[in-house]
């Protein structure tokens, strides 16, 4: 758990950071996992865990029997709701036990918007979708779609160079205090 957040606290201060030593500004839609995974809400959350499984992914957009989203699993919302409770994945329908708080940020938002809304709602999945319409579902952005972002794209000299001056200033401010 301790080494999840610290690898979320590391992408969030590079994010905060993104513009610096990168040329362009990206579209959300250029590094999200567009392959959007969805699972019927009828569903039993051991059939969702499965098939977060098969796909190697962390989360399931949850739709209803009209194929809107209504919701969210992840495998933390397994882990604390399920597992953690010691009850049954296969009894315990996906609706049940879903984040019906939908966070969705337009595909052409750009990647410090999509960040912002992140840190702002406190979640690690964003629903990307077209023209902001939630019934438009293109894919899903995550933590770790932001640190392979940043690694291609950010130019880690100017960023430790502008941390260094950070904690400079931070030293040369305290010192005025003693």
């Amino acid at each position: 758990m301790k080494a999840s957040k610290n690898k979320v606290q590391i992408i969030l201060i590079l994010i905060e950071h993104y513009y610096i030593g990168i040329q362009k500004l990206t579209a959300i839609r250029e590094i999200m996992y567009n392959k959007l995974q969805t699972i019927e809400e009828s569903s039993s959350v051991q059939d969702a865990a499965k098939k977060m499984r098969e796909k190697t992914i962390s989360s399931l957009v949850v739709v209803n029997s009209s194929n809107k989203p209504i919701g969210i699993i992840t495998e933390r919302d397994i882990v604390r709701k399920i597992c953690a409770n010691d009850s049954s994945s296969k009894k315990t329908n996906v609706k049940d036990i879903l984040s019906d708080v939908l966070v969705t940020t337009d595909a052409l938002s750009e990647v410090g918007v999509a960040a912002d809304l992140m840190i702002q709602n406190k979640v690690r999945h964003l629903l990307v979708v077209e023209e902001d319409d939630i019934n438009k579902p293109l894919g899903i952005i995550t933590p770790t779609d932001f640190a392979g972002y940043l690694k291609e794209n950010l130019n880690m000299d100017n960023v430790n160079a502008k941390i260094i001056e950070s904690l400079k200033e931070t030293e040369a401010n305290s010192d005025k205090f003693e």
